[in-house]
Parts: structure tokens; sequence; C-alpha cells
């Protein structure tokens, strides 16, 4: 897939790679097209996030690096995450 990812496509990814928790997304009010990404758990508390550029949620390497970056931090804070890998 060499066409860049749009912010929704991106989202859903980010949506799933997260499981069982819920990944919230909005954009900084900055207009520079970043996103601010939580994850939180069943209480509605913020576990882990992210600040996200327009560039690396675009660019499914970047991206993928970036989930996984975050997917390793939450696992070492303890929280247990779903299997998961980058869909093609």
């Amino acid at each position: 897939m060499n066409a860049p990812l749009r912010v929704n496509e991106a989202l859903l990814i980010a949506d799933h790679a997260f499981e069982p928790f819920q990944c919230v997304a909005w954009d900084a009010p900055n207009g520079t097209g970043e996103l601010s990404l939580a994850v939180i758990d069943r209480t509605n508390t913020r576990i882990g996030s992210k600040h996200v550029s327009s560039r690396a949620y675009s660019n499914l390497t970047q991206w993928a690096r970036l989930i996984e970056e975050v997917r390793a931090e939450l696992s070492e804070k303890g929280y247990d995450l779903q299997p998961w890998s980058m869909p093609r």
C-alpha cells in the first residue's frame, strides 16, 4: 500500500490496535492536522496518550511503528492487550 492513509483509516487501525481498551482521538486546535490519541480503560481512565503528526499517521510504516511503541509502553505498565498486527 503506497497511498497515504486517510485520518479515518488510521483511526480504525488504532481502534483495533489497543483492544480490549478504547482509543479516542481528536484534532489539535492549531489546524496542523496533528492528532491527540488517548487509550482509555473500562473506567474511562487514560492509560496512555500520544500526539501524532499528520505525517506519522498518513504513512503506514510510521503509523505501525508508533502504534507498536504505545503498545509496548502499555505492556510495560502491566496492561494486557490483545494480539494485533498491522492490516495489509
